[in-house]
């Protein structure tokens, strides 16, 4: 399987919430994440289907949502997605995110110094594992841009349990409180996303092959070192480009398998300039033995769905034509949008969602 396609990096990642008004008021409210589309799963339009992300909803940035209250709580594992992590400028920026969490009573780990990024964890309501990660230094601190994902590299022994200070770190916050998000904590939407797999040389294989993607990092997961990381990413000449990076954890084979469910990720969209590179894409996994969905209308994008060799669901999405389709800019996601053919049944599909509250 060869193709000299490369996808540019991350459309949108999809999750699952237990309750749409909870969700709304924690990425809005909490984190900032503007609201660009309110509208209805199409698969299940009795349930809510939120998109946060910038101004325009631009691919790289958007998060979002399916409401569905009566599934039970997921589990991350094998063929399921670990966390979620959103960019940050910069260390400063990040401890204000530590202490605006910290004083809304959301529980917050690190910053911890994964050599590449600096790092703090927390979750959402329903569990979804978050993390705010910091823009740099970037992947050439310890390889050179023509090398990278060529070695093995074992983080410092500073940066691993053990060794490391927890307390200083456990310790460590902005001074005063953060009742306002400023200028320079603004999110930056997806900075990586980490699964995990129970084998790393095959997921080598499918996602250069099937998505383009390079590998730019063989490291190890400095919460545990006996387990390999690995980062592949689009890459823009000698850069690696923004909203591409991929990690995933090398489990050993036999190790617990992911549970579908609520504070779980659904599934990881990545980006086709356009219609016709996205049917290049399909043409190429069908013949490269991948089973792939027909082309799907969202309305904001069109979609081909199918699966990498752990099970978990991927989706390339085109990049328009975007979400001032239906809304005037400055009012993406302020009332319900449905898609034309389910206009008809909007006063029964109002009636069945719960108001959210804003």
């Amino acid at each position: 399987m060869t193709t000299t396609l490369h996808t540019q990096g991350f459309h949108h990642i999809t999750m699952v919430s237990s309750n749409a008004a909870r969700t709304l008021a924690f990425y809005r409210e909490l984190l900032g994440v503007g609201l660009v589309k309110r509208t209805v799963n199409f698969d299940d339009p009795s349930s809510y289907h939120l998109y946060f992300g910038d101004e325009t909803g631009a691919p790289g940035t958007i998060l979002t949502f399916f409401e569905w209250a009566h599934l039970p709580r997921g589990t991350w594992g094998v063929g399921g997605v670990h966390h979620l992590a959103l960019g940050v400028a910069t260390p400063e920026a990040q401890l204000k995110w530590k202490r605006r969490l910290t004083d809304a009573g959301v529980p917050v780990s690190g910053p911890f110094n994964r050599g590449y990024f600096r790092s703090i964890y927390f979750t959402d309501p329903d569990g979804q594992v978050l993390e705010i990660a910091t823009k740099g230094p970037g992947y050439t601190i310890d390889e050179s841009a023509d090398s990278l994902g060529m070695a093995e590299v074992m983080p410092p022994p500073a940066q691993l349990p053990g060794t490391r200070n927890e307390a200083d770190i456990a310790a460590l916050t902005h001074p005063e409180p953060v009742p306002m998000i400023s200028a320079d904590m603004a999110l930056m939407g997806i900075h990586h996303i980490s699964a995990i797999t129970s084998d790393l040389v095959r997921l080598d294989e499918f996602y250069s092959q099937a998505l383009g993607l390079g590998l730019v990092k063989k490291s190890f997961n400095q919460d545990d070192p006996r387990i390999k990381h690995w980062f592949w990413a689009a890459r823009e000449g000698a850069d690696v480009a923004p909203h591409s990076a991929l990690t995933f954890f090398g489990w050993p084979k036999g190790g617990k398998q992911t549970r579908q469910g609520v504070g779980q990720t659904h599934h990881i969209a990545f980006r086709a300039r356009n219609e016709d590179e996205q049917l290049a894409w399909r043409d190429h996994l069908l013949t490269s033995g991948v089973h792939v969905s027909p082309v799907m209308d969202r309305t904001y994008f069109k979609s081909i769905y199918f699966r990498d060799p752990d099970g978990l669901l991927l989706e390339i999405a085109t990049d328009g034509p975007g979400f001032g389709i239906d809304e005037a800019p400055g009012k993406l996601g302020t009332e319900l949008r449905l898609p034309a053919w389910m206009e008809n049944e909007r006063a029964q599909i109002e009636a069945g969602l719960a108001p959210l509250g804003v």
